[in-house]
């Protein structure tokens, strides 16, 4: 995990967190490439050096790139435009996604760590 943060945290500029280039590289890219049935095949029938130096590796790169700024401009769009979805979103959050309980704990690791508010 320590080189993946390492890395990442090169190949972004701007006001992005690390959990941002983290999130958008394993979770969303990640996720979009692993849909991919031509990579699967691929993977199972190659080793990990053609597989790398596949061109529909670098297609389906950029495919996956596009795709999730597709998807991520269309759900923020509809979030600003709807108040019912921003509230949804605000109930998932409090409820399964545990955002208070996940806060707290944040905020117990960090006092117990030495840091305060």
């Amino acid at each position: 995990m320590a080189e993946i943060i390492a890395r990442v945290n090169d190949l972004f500029e701007g006001d992005l967190t690390e959990d941002d280039k983290l999130v958008y590289l394993n979770n969303v890219l990640m996720g979009k490439l692993l849909e991919s049935e031509e990579l699967i095949i691929q993977a199972e029938n190659n080793s990990k050096a053609q597989f790398e130096a596949s061109p529909t590796l670098s297609s389906e790169l950029n495919n996956a790139i596009m795709d999730a700024l597709a998807a991520h401009t269309a759900m923020s769009t509809q979030a600003l435009n709807s108040a019912r979805v921003r509230q949804e979103m605000k109930d998932i959050l409090m409820g399964p996604a545990q955002l208070y309980e996940t806060l707290r704990q944040r905020g117990g690791e960090r006092r117990v760590g030495g840091g305060s508010c």
